[in-house]
C-alpha cells in the first residue's frame, strides 16, 4: 500500500484534500494531507522556498514514510519537486497537479507571466505576501458556487519569500517517476518546461476535463487518478 503526502497551492492548506482522502483510505493506503508553513492554521510562521521542501522531507522522515506518492497541486509543485529527489528510496511517484514544476537556480516568480519584478512589486504592496484570489477570479474553473465559496473562505496569504527564492535541484527532475494531471479548464496545454519534462520515459501525461482546483471540482475523479498513480 501507498503513503499518499499531499501537498496543496498557494493560499491552501491540508483541509483543500478533505474530499480526496476517503477514496484513498477506503483502497487501503495511507493519507497524510500537509499544510506548508505560513499558511492556513501555521499563518505566521516564517516560510521561504527551503523552508517548504524541508516541510515536506521533515513529514516523510517523522512519520518514517516509505512507497510514497507525493502530490503537489499548483505552487507547491515546486517544493514538491525538490522534494521528491531528498527521500531517495522513500519515493515510489511524484503527481503534480496541475503544478509549476522546480528548475534548479529559477523561482516561482521567474516564471511570472508579468516577469519577476512584477511580482515582487505586488508582493512588496501587500506586506511580503501574495494576497489571495477573489470569487471573480475562480470564474471558468468548473466549480459551483458553493466551492468558490469554500475556497475562497479558506485561501490565507501566502508568504512572499517562498515565491523568490530559487530552487535546488541535485539531479534531473525527469529522471523521477511521475504523473503530471493537466487540468484542462485552465488551459490545453502544459507550460514549455513541462511539455520537455513529459519527452522522458519516467513521466506521464493524464488530463483532467476541470480546472485549476480539482481537488474541490472533482474530488472522486482526482482520487481515481492517484490511485492509478500509485498501482
Amino acid at each position: 500500500m501507498a503513503e499518499f503526502v499531499l501537498v496543496a497551492g498557494a493560499w491552501l492548506g491540508s483541509w483543500v484534500w478533505d474530499e480526496v482522502l476517503p477514496p484513498l483510505r477506503a483502497a487501503g493506503h495511507g493519507t497524510h494531507p500537509l499544510t506548508l508553513s505560513g499558511l492556513a492554521e501555521k499563518q505566521g510562521a516564517p516560510a521561504g522556498q527551503q523552508t517548504h521542501v524541508q516541510d515536506i522531507v521533515g513529514e516523510i522522515e517523522r512519520r518514517g514514510l516509505r512507497d510514497v506518492v507525493l502530490v503537489g497541486h499548483s505552487y507547491s509543485g515546486i517544493p514538491v519537486g525538490q522534494a521528491a529527489e531528498r527521500i531517495g528510496d522513500r519515493l515510489t511517484r511524484v503527481v503534480f497537479v496541475d503544478s509549476e514544476v522546480p528548475v534548479d537556480g529559477r523561482s516561482f516568480a521567474s516564471g511570472w507571466w508579468q516577469g519577476p519584478a512584477a511580482l515582487e512589486s505586488l508582493l512588496a504592496d501587500n506586506g511580503g505576501y501574495w494576497p489571495p484570489l477573489s470569487a471573480d477570479d475562480l470564474d471558468g474553473q468548473g466549480l459551483t458556487d458553493e466551492q468558490v465559496a469554500r475556497l475562497t473562505k479558506g485561501f490565507t496569504p501566502h508568504p512572499g519569500a517562498t515565491l523568490t527564492e530559487p530552487a535546488v535541484l541535485a539531479r534531473p527532475l525527469g529522471e523521477l517517476p511521475t504523473t503530471y494531471v493537466k487540468c484542462l479548464l485552465d488551459g490545453p496545454e502544459p507550460n514549455d518546461t513541462v511539455a520537455g519534462l513529459l519527452s522522458s520515459e519516467h513521466w506521464r501525461l493524464v488530463t483532467m476535463d476541470t480546472g485549476h482546483w480539482p481537488m474541490v471540482s472533482q474530488p472522486a475523479e482526482l482520487a481515481r487518478l492517484l490511485l492509478a498513480a500509485a498501482a
